[in-house]
């Protein structure tokens, strides 16, 4: 039984066993997670500006539709909920870490 042609399927896998070594892996994971949080907050910020931009445009009367500056104010909101949610699961996993016997 030849299985050599199997050996080429380690390329198109993002689990790939070569030249990599675990701290380059560790090192990439916590980058993306860290990206990730990073875009997240570029997310909330920018949906709390439109929100704050719905505002301002109603009270100065250019918008008169009620259901845009609601549907902004609520994605502001949730975004904000989500992301007080992960800080805090940070924290707490933070406080885990510090706590662990050696």
């Amino acid at each position: 039984m030849n299985i050599s042609s199997i050996g080429d399927l380690a390329n198109y896998s993002k689990y790939a066993v070569g030249s990599t070594n675990a701290s380059e892996n560790k090192g990439s994971a916590f980058g993306d997670v860290l990206q990730a949080a990073v875009n997240g907050l570029s997310q909330t910020n920018n949906y709390s500006n439109a929100a704050s931009e719905a505002e301002t445009a109603y009270s100065l009367g250019q918008n008169d539709n009620v259901a845009d500056l609601m549907v902004a104010e609520q994605k502001a909101n949730v975004s904000l909920q989500y992301t007080v949610a992960i800080r805090n699961s940070v924290m707490d996993a933070y406080k885990e870490i510090m706590n662990l016997q050696f």
